[in-house]
């Protein structure tokens, strides 16, 4: 299980080196690729250096801003290659951001999910296309039964998100060979078990199916090493956690992996509707024949 290091309550500066590595059995003659690379600068979190390498060096190469506000790198590889690496550095400031937050404060989860929907001649809230269903999350009645009993009438959307949190924390197994990238929500819930993907993504579930927006973070724990050990190169993994909407309090990420409000030790990469919105790395290849991938992630605080 992802363990979180204490939060840093002055702010931390953070190293991650993430290094995707394909291998083909034959030669790729063409590839068009997509990487969500490069973490944003956000209030909280400023990036300070970073660096993008891919071999072999891409014939052509651009970035864009996708719909969701994630800074997306393209890249075309012309040349025949059995091998694809894609190696991405950065160094990030965080600042702690939960210092004033009040769950009790919060709205009313109904009067949250009224927000959301539809009312003619009124604006539109952006929050609402992280309400509905999504490739990997179904709006489901048993998400909706298993979330009721943490938001009760007149409940405070981040109080009852919070008891949601620790519910799914306390019931369900983390187990990293119980599921895979493109396991469904439903597929997760129903087994109470996976990674920290299928724990943020069956906590969106709930949250949507009572009405609450909530989006998927991908990024970055940094982690400690059990006691007497050293921090191993490359041991660390990418991580996901939710973001629930509340109107006052903006944007409120939780870790339900590890019960936590996701602060200082928590590095944001992109946010979507679910994982498919976010994978790391997404392509088409002509050739290659089979092909495995190695991931190496190492996240270390700077002293």
């Amino acid at each position: 299980m992802n363990d979180a290091a204490p939060t840093c309550t002055g702010g931390c500066t953070l190293n991650v080196l993430h290094t995707t590595t394909y291998h083909y059995s034959q030669p790729v003659e063409h590839a068009q690729q997509r990487a969500v690379a490069t973490p944003p600068d956000l209030p909280w979190q400023s990036v300070t250096a970073h660096d993008t390498r891919i071999e072999p060096v891409p014939t052509h190469q651009h970035v864009r801003t996708d719909a969701f506000g994630n800074r997306v790198l393209h890249f075309m590889l012309d040349v025949p290659h059995t091998q694809m690496q894609l190696t991405c550095a950065s160094t990030v400031v965080l600042t702690p951001r939960w210092q004033t937050l009040d769950p009790s404060a919060s709205a009313p989860w109904e009067t949250v999910a009224q927000s959301l929907r539809f009312h003619a001649a009124q604006p539109f809230e952006p929050a609402t296309q992280f309400a509905f269903a999504s490739p990997n999350i179904a709006l489901h009645p048993s998400l909706r039964d298993y979330a009721l009993p943490s938001f009760g009438a007149g409940v405070p959307v981040v109080a009852g998100a919070m008891d949601l949190m620790r519910r799914i924390h306390a019931d369900f197994t983390y187990h990293s060979e119980s599921t895979e990238v493109h396991t469904p929500a439903m597929q997760a819930f129903a087994q109470r078990s996976g990674v920290c993907q299928d724990f943020a993504q069956v906590m969106i579930g709930c949250l949507r199916s009572v009405g609450v927006a909530a989006r998927y973070v991908s990024g970055y724990l940094c982690t400690e090493p059990p006691p007497g050990e050293e921090r191993l190169v490359g041991a660390d993994a990418s991580h996901a956690w939710v973001s629930v909407y509340c109107p006052v309090a903006g944007w409120v990420d939780l870790d339900p992996t590890n019960n936590v409000l996701a602060d200082t030790r928590h590095v944001t990469l992109a946010w979507g509707r679910d994982y498919s919105d976010v994978p790391l790395l997404h392509g088409v290849i002509v050739g290659g024949g089979a092909h495995g991938v190695d991931v190496g992630v190492t996240v270390v605080p700077v002293d």
